[in-house]
């Protein structure tokens, strides 16, 4: 019966083989698994967004001339007319904006322009993820930037 009871449990040796087979299991797996855009993160994505816009109006006003920001859904990217500066949105990030049809007898298209009076063709741009999102209000006849929380569900 003494000879049993030194035989049971496992050796150090056992031990360490599990969590190294353990470890190299997490490794391989871990990279794997995506991680989700932060509610902080989508933030500070809505943020940049609107001072490259606010920067585009303020070109268009320093400059007088009109300044254009393109919004790409499908890549999605938002150019900036004035410097060419790119807010690059993570692939859980939706982004989706409701535009004018028409702005300053033109076609809109998926771009805000803003005009050499401080006024834009208005918009709205909307950053999504599950659980959190943004809208960036861009106001047509001040050409004034909000941030603001979306209600999602």
């Amino acid at each position: 019966m003494m000879e049993r009871a030194a035989e049971s449990g496992f050796t150090l040796l056992e031990t360490v083989c599990v969590l190294a087979i353990i470890a190299m299991l997490a490794a391989v797996v871990l990279p794997a698994v995506p991680h989700a855009t932060s509610r902080a993160a989508l933030e500070s994505y809505a943020l940049k967004t609107a001072a490259l816009l606010k920067a585009d109006r303020n070109t268009a006003v320093r400059t007088g001339s009109t300044v254009q920001t393109e919004l790409s859904p499908a890549s999605g990217t938002i150019r900036s007319g004035a410097s060419g500066r790119v807010v690059q949105l993570p692939g859980d990030v939706t982004f989706n904006a409701i535009l004018a049809d028409q702005c300053d007898g033109h076609a809109s298209g998926t771009a805000i322009a803003f005009l050499p009076s401080g006024m834009s063709c208005g918009g709205t741009i909307f950053l999504t993820r599950p659980g959190a999102g943004y809208e960036i209000r861009i106001t047509w006849l001040t050409g004034g930037i909000e941030v603001v929380p979306a209600n999602v569900l």
